[in-house]
């Protein structure tokens, strides 16, 4: 005895169709949750490069500070406060940080080293996180190494941190720099 297939195969294609629909979900949910990321990815790199931006501009302007040299801010004392360069305030430290990875530096609950805000970010500070803001000021420190092996110049390292828009983006640059007095004969006795 044969039994009638039509009875056998209804509700099949509503079945199939019910799988097929929630597999599709799944792919297109999956694909926007990648987006999703991608786009937070390139938010955190564009916040890096934003810090490392305003690390590099604070780290510049210190270099420059030391080469004009001529400022009553250049001998060295032990620093324990923060100071402004917008305001013509500078120093050269002989205290080294304790640490330069952590951000603000800070000795004995103040902070330390000097803020500098570049005329590109004026009036783009605030301690929210905010697009096209900066949580904090650029800050440097500048310590002094002491005489160069020749004896013809000064050695300092500077150090300098930029934040992002949030305190979780930030990035710290450190050079050491030679700043030399009048004319320097590299090829003299």
């Amino acid at each position: 005895m044969k039994l009638p297939t039509t009875h056998s195969e209804r509700g099949m294609a509503l079945v199939s169709s019910l799988l097929l629909l929630v597999v599709v979900t799944l792919l297109a949910l999956a694909m926007f949750r990648g987006f999703s990321i991608q786009g937070r990815i390139a938010g955190n790199v564009r916040e890096k490069q934003r810090a490392l931006t305003a690390a590099q501009s604070a780290q510049q302007y210190a270099e420059w500070w030391l080469a004009q040299g001529s400022n009553a801010a250049m001998t060295p004392q032990v620093c324990d406060a923060a100071l402004d360069a917008n305001l013509n305030q500078g120093q050269i430290c002989t205290n080294a940080l304790d640490s330069v990875t952590t951000v603000p530096w800070q000795a004995d609950d103040a902070l330390m080293g000097v803020h500098y805000t570049p005329s590109l970010m004026l009036g783009k500070i605030t301690e929210t996180a905010d697009a096209g803001t900066f949580y904090s000021r650029p800050t440097f420190y500048i310590t002094d190494l002491g005489t160069s092996a020749d004896g013809q110049g000064e050695i300092f390292q500077v150090d300098a941190a930029g934040w992002g828009a949030s305190p979780n983006s930030v990035a710290v640059v450190q050079s050491t720099f030679q700043v030399t007095t009048g004319v320097v004969c590299r090829s003299c006795p």
